[in-house]
């Protein structure tokens, strides 16, 4: 990935921190139509009102990825976070999957409360999805797995928006991240300098296969490539821009 990938993305798309009742509700309307109406992962009449949430919503970060000319929101993600006064509360990795982790590779509970988070319902809208190009009516494993390239650029989607939720922990001060994704996925990030390490087994989860992966503040940013450190700090700088993050300055560009 190039540095005019990079642009042309922002060109597009700007990200936005979800952070009050109105963008929230743009949250969950997008997730109810993806996981309920599109993919069926979710009962649709559990969400009488159209919006998909969850326990998990009041204790995360949640940030939107907004079309520009359009301003129609293309998709979102969220990074769910320990909550300080019920510091036992698993995180939904640990919950429903805890039987697949490779505890001897990196054990949860061996990570100081409060350290690490849980990126988590990447959902991407089924326009942004499909390019131009592509006639078939294919199931929208977007969401956490395939990444189709962007019909308007040539970066996927779904690259910006787990570095979004890479971002959302570092403004939190985490040591690091989980997420339960694709295997295939996490070898695609991989070439990107996104390097997750996994940490749990492969298990069958709503018909597809999913493992626990995990990377580290220090992992991150040691390996992202220049282009790569360029996204971050454009996505850090949507989400909160008075923040800066300490490593090697790299090249700037316009923001197009």
């Amino acid at each position: 990935m190039d540095y005019a990938a990079i642009t042309k993305f922002f060109q597009h798309f700007r990200l936005v921190p979800a952070n009050n009742a109105a963008l929230l509700r743009e949250v969950y309307r997008m997730r109810y139509e993806v996981y309920c109406e599109e993919m069926g992962f979710e009962e649709p009449e559990s969400f009488p009102e159209g919006l998909e949430h969850d326990m998990y919503d009041r204790r995360s970060r949640h940030c939107l990825l907004q079309h520009r000319s359009s301003s129609v929101y293309a998709g979102c993600v969220r990074l769910i976070v320990h909550d300080p006064d019920s510091p036992g509360e698993l995180l939904p990795f640990e919950k429903y999957c805890g039987a697949s982790l490779r505890r001897e590779v990196l054990d949860p509970a061996s990570l100081p409360t409060g350290s690490f988070g849980e990126i988590s319902r990447l959902t991407v809208r089924a326009a942004f999805r499909r390019r131009k190009s592509d006639k078939s009516e294919h199931p929208p494993s977007a969401i956490a797995g395939d990444l189709p390239e962007d019909r308007r650029g040539s970066m996927p989607i779904a690259i910006g928006l787990y570095v979004a939720g890479a971002a959302l922990g570092l403004l939190e001060g985490l040591s690091g991240v989980f997420v339960m994704m694709e295997p295939r996925l996490a070898r695609h990030l991989s070439l990107c300098d996104i390097r997750f390490t996994p940490v749990g087994n492969v298990i069958e989860y709503h018909g597809r296969p999913r493992g626990a992966f995990h990377i580290s503040r220090d992992d991150l940013l040691a390996n992202l490539s220049p282009p790569l450190r360029l996204l971050l700090d454009r996505i850090l700088a949507d989400l909160e821009p008075e923040t800066t993050i300490e490593t090697a300055p790299v090249a700037r560009i316009s923001a197009g």
